[in-house]
């Protein structure tokens, strides 16, 4: 996803979604996602960023202007196969088998990957049934 506004005519605003099909030696080749340009082919360059906090100096990098931005809640993905999926699970999934669809739409074991975060030492998800609704 784009994080600065490059240029509008072109379709290159912040919170722009692409996907990066080429890298070259400073610049990234890029399909845009979404917008009216959609589907497009555009050359992304490193652009000088500065530092944004309230430093006695200031701080100067190059770099590219995107950061790495794909996520879809699990009832998004139902119906849908993926090659690779990493599902957060920090915390419980609120929903009576919302886990089994996460975990059904890999296409194989080995392109899952589930983080459950430090605080779950005992590899656990608890699976919330709420009598009240099956009544």
């Amino acid at each position: 996803m784009l994080i600065r506004n490059l240029s509008q005519s072109e379709g290159l605003c912040n919170g722009t979604r692409l996907l990066v099909i080429g890298l070259l030696n400073h610049t990234l080749q890029c399909k845009i996602l979404t917008g009216d340009k959609k589907g497009e082919t555009v050359f992304i360059h490193r652009i000088l960023l500065y530092n944004e906090e309230n430093y006695p100096f200031t701080l100067a990098r190059r770099q590219f202007p995107v950061k790495i931005a794909f996520a879809m809640t699990i009832n998004k993905s139902q119906g849908g196969t993926f090659e690779k999926i990493g599902l957060d699970l920090r915390k419980d999934v609120f929903n009576h088998g919302q886990l089994y669809v996460a975990c059904s739409r890999v296409k194989s074991a080995s392109g899952l990957k589930i983080y459950l975060g430090k605080q779950r030492l005992n590899k656990k998800v608890k699976n919330y049934v709420y009598k009240e609704i099956i009544q």
